[in-house]
């Protein structure tokens, strides 16, 4: 089975940690081309069937009232930089093993693996070094580091 890629967007309006990146960078980086930003939350999924993946997806990786899900790929526009954060090896990622243990609860099978990422969206800031500074801002060395946006082949380490 290949590794299926998902991710979860909240809808405007449910998207509550979103609003809080784009007024914490618009006032503590002073972003002032910034107009919004967006947070998808992605999931790499591996060991499970289609079937499987699509009675979870909308139970277990989002809830379709509140929740945009983008399977695959998202689009970006060209005022828009994007970033992805992830756990250090090593780390506990609370929301990969919820996911895990719910999917292997509801297929009565074995454990999927999953691993989980947090895409950060930027509309309005393009500038490659300002990029960098948010990055540096955001992301904390001691348990996080910058995510590849390339889907991996397995989920095996």
């Amino acid at each position: 089975m290949s590794v299926r890629r998902i991710f979860v967007e909240k809808k405007a309006g449910f998207d509550v940690f979103a609003q809080g990146l784009l007024h914490d960078f618009k006032n503590n980086l002073r972003l002032q081309t910034l107009q919004s930003v967006r947070v998808l939350n992605r999931y790499d999924i591996e060991g499970i069937s289609d079937k499987e993946f699509y009675d979870a997806r909308d139970v277990v990786f989002a809830e379709p009232p509140v929740d945009l899900i983008h399977e695959e790929v998202f689009e970006i526009q060209n005022d828009e930089s994007v970033f992805a954060v992830e756990y250090l090896p090593g780390q506990y990622d609370q929301r990969a093993d919820s996911a895990a243990q719910c999917i292997q609860i509801m297929t009565h099978g074995n454990r999927p693996a999953v691993a989980a990422a947090q895409v950060v969206i930027l509309k309005g800031v393009t500038d490659p070094e300002i990029v960098e500074n948010v990055k540096k801002y955001y992301i904390n060395p001691v348990d996080s580091r910058e995510a590849s946006m390339e889907k991996p082949k397995t989920l095996s380490m």
